[in-house]
């Protein structure tokens, strides 16, 4: 008897943790996903590269801000995408790395992030994204435009590209959707029902008509190599570049030489 209530025991304390694991990621799934640090409206960013602060408007009547890097006789234009952590002012500094060599930028904060305003969804991050590709147009022609994404940002770039003609897709650190990376994690829980937000990049990848590059570092240990690997190998099309960085993590790239050595021919040559 007292190995049955003991059993009994082990179950019901099982059973309660396996409903507080899906309550949390149920419930709290945007906490787990989106780590912004927020500014005041008065925030004056600190940049060694001039710019201009670019706020749009959305639909719904969220602010929308970024920031405009413009070179003059620049290479090309980055709208970038960032991750999922921070905000402009530190983004826009990591940026300046393209800056420097002689690309403008179009970075941009998601809503609640920084100084950007608005309720998150799935469906409005996507529609802000296509706000910001209207904006890139109005300044520089689609033959210009390079859209890059890094991380969270990575399946907005990729819808992006899906819906338009730039010049070229580069995608750092992505992911195949947000749904696989959780069941990677949580194999034992009902992902696909507890999720809101699933970022199905391998759906709209193989709409992308320009070439698409993907960076991603072998030690990734925030989203697995494995993830990129199965996102490019989904890709039909031939004009498809998998750079392997060995031993990169997620937030490193740029201090190897994979990445250095290459990334101004990617942006260049296509």
């Amino acid at each position: 008897m007292r190995k049955y209530k003991k059993a009994f025991i082990i179950v019901f304390v099982l059973l309660n943790f396996y409903g507080l694991l899906c309550s949390v990621i149920y419930f709290f799934q945007e906490n787990l996903i989106f780590l912004p640090t927020i500014l005041s409206q008065e925030h004056a960013y600190v940049m060694d590269s001039p710019y201009e602060e670019v706020t749009l408007k959305a639909e719904d009547g969220a602010l929308l801000n970024g920031l405009h890097f413009k070179v003059e006789n620049s290479r090309g234009t980055l709208l970038y995408f960032h991750g999922n952590a921070g905000d402009l002012q530190r983004w826009g500094q990591l940026t300046e790395f393209f800056v420097e060599m002689n690309y403008s930028v179009i970075v941009m904060d998601y809503r609640g992030y920084g100084k950007s305003t608005g309720k998150k969804s799935m469906e409005n991050l996507y529609t802000d994204a296509e706000l910001w590709y209207g904006y890139a147009k109005q300044e520089y022609s689609e033959s210009e435009i390079i859209i890059y994404g890094r991380s969270l940002g990575t399946t907005f770039a990729t819808y992006i590209a899906s819906k338009n003609q730039p010049k070229s897709l580069t995608l750092e650190s992505p992911f195949y959707s947000i749904e696989d990376v959780a069941k990677s994690r949580f194999p034992f829980l009902p992902i696909k029902s507890l999720l809101h937000y699933k970022f199905p990049t391998y759906q709209f990848i193989n709409d992308v008509s320009c070439p698409i590059t993907i960076y991603h570092g072998t030690k990734d240990s925030v989203i697995k190599y494995k993830q990129g690997e199965k996102l490019f190998n989904s890709i039909e099309k031939e004009n498809k570049t998998l750079v392997s960085v060995p031993n990169g993590g997620h937030n490193d790239l740029v201090s190897f030489d994979e990445y250095v050595k290459t990334i101004s021919e990617v942006l260049e040559k296509n």
